[in-house]
């Protein structure tokens, strides 16, 4: 086994998802997010754990997302919610992957595909923009499209959706555009039940709206980041918390490798590329196999913490990378008499219980990113152990 490993702590995934569905309205389903490898965690096993603790669908951005998901077994319905190319229609609909359309060209895409597969009413959901940018036809152009759907002897309308942009701020402006963004995505489903269409399933409620909007809520939640336990951006644990409905989130991801080298320096030694750091005194570095290649970024060099770099945690201790980060080795200042041993386990982040004394959300907040992106970096060569 590769001495740089993410552990993935299945029974915090399972905390999670109990307490997600605990969140959520009986009524409404529940769609995980699985995709991007499960931010990173792994996908197969995260959406089996999360079928068995209650989801009814599975989110994913690429038809090859869901290619593994269905090779490795899973069975539940799966929401495509980017786009995919033509050449990939034929396998989106081979692999009954629900799409999100919302335009005719795009509409029509999928119906020939449908068609070609001799599917009749197959499912796709209709993307409405209530203020992203991003995907979706407008509140006012959504009647058209839902009528060509419910017309056509391929397709049949199985959902409506929306994205919203700012849901996990506590800006007033921000929560006041969150109120918009649902009133016109109400306002776009009453005018297709108006025009005698049903809508479906109407959803638009992701990790933020999930856990702090349970009016949101309507007939099915999109659960991502606070799966692997993480708060949604400005909605932290001492939201919650000051609101009276305290959330305990558990991350479930440690990256972890082993000290495969302790070499001694004297005062004046420079550490790694461009020579950024030079040691001042006697000291002993530690040679860790993990770098940027592996999801331990170059600009965590400098994210302040301890002496002008990240701390990496050896028998529960805090010790400071010093120079830069390489793509697949950095160097750890233990000092003179630390008693870490070569073999010794290392921890960048991780949960309390991995024995790290940081989350990827500190790393987070430190680079000025999200912990989404500290997860869905750790690199495809680092092989995922799940733990019981």
């Amino acid at each position: 086994m590769t001495a740089t490993t993410a552990k993935i702590y299945i029974k915090n995934l399972r905390h999670n998802l109990t307490l997600i569905r605990s969140k959520i309205s009986p009524s409404a389903k529940m769609c995980v997010a699985v995709k991007a490898d499960a931010y990173g965690h792994g996908a197969i096993r995260c959406a089996k754990e999360a079928v068995a603790c209650g989801a009814d669908v599975l989110a994913i951005a690429r038809v090859s997302e869901g290619a593994e998901l269905r090779a490795g077994g899973i069975k539940v319905p799966l929401l495509m919610l980017s786009l995919c190319s033509p050449d990939e229609a034929d396998e989106l609909v081979r692999l009954d992957i629900t799409p999100l359309v919302f335009d005719f060209e795009y509409i029509k895409l999928v119906e020939d595909a449908a068609k070609r597969a001799g599917k009749a009413d197959y499912a796709v959901h209709l993307a409405v923009d209530t203020g992203m940018g991003r995907i979706g036809c407008l509140p006012e152009e959504c009647v058209p499209f839902a009528r060509y759907i419910s017309d056509s002897p391929f397709l049949s309308l199985g959902g409506v959706c929306t994205h919203f942009a700012v849901a996990d701020s506590q800006k007033e402006s921000d929560r006041e555009y969150t109120q918009m963004q649902f009133r016109r995505f109400l306002h776009a489903t009453e005018s297709i039940e108006k025009a005698g269409i049903s809508p479906g399933i109407r959803h638009c409620a992701n990790s933020a709206t999930t856990l702090d909007q349970p009016q949101m809520h309507l007939d099915m939640c999109r659960p991502g980041i606070i799966v692997y336990g993480y708060y949604p951006d400005e909605l932290d644990r001492a939201y919650f918390e000051a609101k009276g409905e305290p959330i305990d989130l558990h991350p479930v991801m440690a990256l972890t490798t082993k000290v495969v080298a302790i070499r001694g320096f004297e005062a004046g030694n420079s550490i790694s590329y461009g020579r950024t750091w030079t040691s001042n005194k006697k000291t002993k570095i530690a040679v860790l196999p993990i770098g940027y290649a592996d999801g331990f970024f170059r600009r965590f060099s400098k994210a302040g913490g301890f002496c002008g770099g990240i701390d990496v945690a050896i028998n529960g201790k805090p010790y400071p990378v010093r120079g830069r980060i390489c793509m697949d080795q950095c160097m750890v200042d233990l000092g003179e008499n630390s008693g870490v041993e070569r073999w010794s386990e290392a921890v960048i982040f991780g949960p309390e219980e991995s024995g790290a004394v940081q989350t990827a959300q500190r790393l987070a907040d430190e680079t000025g990113t999200i912990p989404y992106e500290i997860t869905c970096g750790v690199g495809k060569r680092v092989p995922r152990i799940f733990v019981e």
